[in-house]
């Protein structure tokens, strides 16, 4: 295949998904699942907005400093401080990509830019011009394209590339489009405008409609050669393309799509999995090839098929996306060296001896209340350990609960505030209920609790349970994630996570936050 027939796979996990209400990722976190990214052969990583808070700009910085395979990404809205803030954080990168963008709806420029075509012509041009005398590799999107004017896009896009802008994304922002008309926009571009071949043109589909995998494909087929997507699907709203579902359609059905991409499907469970893990948002059973679901088959008939000949009813082997891989890595006489030579496999380097030995710490722990230790009891445990490192207003010392048939379950905690122990104690209608309560007598923090998840990290009923724990305050939605072997302790670790990520100040957001 030619280069052309080559899909550049554009992964904004660590910038989109991470808009997802109340999926905040920390700067390690986010290079834990850059390093995933690039062991994916991801092609481009956005790592962030590096303008939106200092926390953004250091993760930007750390990912470009130590992602060597994959070109890093920051985005910036087409205004000067955002392009040298871009360009600032993305030094150290390998290769680094200033991706900027400017709204060119009608409904946009009116509303929310209160700029002239004219205007918005003018700073496009002058935002690519900044950003190419930065950055060697630049970006530019139309903000909601999907309901921009044809010939106001033709004319903005043209300018863009004359400036030197050498990628040109079309993003679908508020997931309007249809497949057909998404992919006649796309062809349309590309035909009408002069300096079209200077440029690879790039779709970022979102998913309101349920659409966003069609429309990508669909663009695909029109000749964008890059498809921007997250992990699982993460991102605002419902959601933005998902990575895994684009890269298997297109390695499925090279028969009809005739282009391929460069990622190394194998690793796509684990990534799935370590995303899912540090953000909280458990994958549903039956979401396509990474849900639990996905390879497996209820119907007699089925089954029976299956048994004969695989192809029957399956169109991709499940080992090919990693299912199957995460055999029993470790156990209780697992030794230090094996299990820092584990976590290196996985991509975690932690960052000093004492980060070590506490994680190695806590895996011993873990290995006497659980015999099978899997890949992601470990993902799980670093995550954990880490957290410590952040500034805890909130940490639980000791719990006791009591849930007795016919009467009240009763929960006593000793917390520590800030260094100083306090102890509390709660009913409620069951023992998580009254260790909320337990807590929020201390913390008394006003927050509204919209969401309890629980899912068990792997089998077996001695597995980790991993909570997720959605609080809401003032507008602001934060999740808070815990994980152990007894549920009603993942449950406090969970609550006190996100009172503690809702003493962090809020950041920018690209979408609302001016041009």
């Amino acid at each position: 295949m030619s280069s052309n027939d080559r899909v550049i796979i554009f992964d904004t996990t660590l910038r989109d998904g991470e808009q997802s209400p109340g999926a905040s990722m920390t700067g390690e976190e986010k290079l834990r699942i850059a390093k995933a990214l690039e062991r994916l052969k991801v092609d481009v990583i956005e790592a962030g907005f590096a303008i939106a808070s200092p926390g953004d700009f250091a993760a930007v910085k750390a990912v470009a400093d130590h992602i060597k395979d994959s070109t890093v990404c920051s985005l910036a809205r087409a205004v000067d401080a955002d392009i040298e803030r871009a360009a600032e954080a993305l030094a150290g990168a390998n290769s680094g990509r200033i991706h900027t963008f400017i709204a060119t709806s009608p409904i946009h420029m009116q509303y929310k830019l209160r700029m002239q075509p004219d205007q918005v012509v003018e700073q496009a041009v002058r935002a690519v011009t900044k950003a190419r005398n930065l950055c060697a590799d630049v970006e530019f999107s139309c903000e909601d394209a999907g309901r921009s004017e044809i010939d106001f896009l033709c004319r903005i896009i043209e300018a863009a590339i004359d400036a030197g802008a050498r990628t040109i994304n079309i993003p679908d922002t508020v997931g309007y489009a249809i497949p057909h008309q998404y992919a006649d926009m796309i062809r349309q571009l590309l035909q009408r405008i002069p300096n079209a071949d200077k440029a690879v043109f790039s779709v970022h589909c979102h998913n309101d409609l349920g659409l966003a995998v069609a429309n990508s494909l669909a663009a695909v087929v029109a000749g964008a050669r890059q498809v921007e997507c997250t992990i699982n699907g993460l991102g605002e709203r419902a959601g933005n393309a998902a990575l895994e579902e684009i890269v298997m359609a297109i390695k499925t059905r090279q028969d009809l799509l005739d282009v391929h991409t460069r990622i190394e499907t194998e690793h796509i469970l684990s990534a799935s999995r370590l995303v899912s893990g540090i953000t909280g948002f458990p994958v549903q059973p039956n979401k396509a090839i990474v849900g639990a679901n996905a390879f497996a088959h209820e119907s007699g008939i089925h089954q029976d098929g299956v048994l004969k000949h695989r192809e029957t009813y399956e169109i991709m082997s499940a080992q090919s996306v990693g299912w199957n891989a995460n055999k029993m890595v470790m156990g209780k006489h697992s030794g230090r060296a094996a299990f820092r030579s584990r976590l290196e496999e996985l991509g975690i380097v932690l960052p000093g001896e004492g980060e070590l030995n506490a994680a190695f710490a806590r895996f011993k722990e873990l290995a006497d209340k659980k015999h099978e230790i899997f890949d992601e009891d470990l993902q799980a445990l670093v995550s954990d350990t880490l957290a410590e490192d952040v500034q805890e207003h909130f940490k639980l010392v000791t719990l006791e609960v009591a849930s007795k048939t016919g009467e009240v379950p009763d929960a006593k905690l000793v917390l520590s505030v800030d260094g100083n122990e306090q102890v509390a104690s709660g009913q409620g209608s069951g023992p998580v209920d009254a260790t909320f309560k337990a807590i929020e007598s201390i913390a008394n923090s006003g927050a509204t609790l919209q969401l309890y998840s629980v899912n068990a990290i792997t089998k077996g009923t001695d597995s980790q349970g991993e909570v997720t724990v959605r609080l809401e305050k003032g507008g602001r939605i934060v999740n808070g994630n815990g994980a152990d072997t007894d549920i009603v302790v993942a449950s406090a670790k969970a609550y006190l996570n996100a009172l503690n990520l809702m003493q962090v100040g809020a950041k920018a957001h690209p979408q609302v936050a001016g041009v």
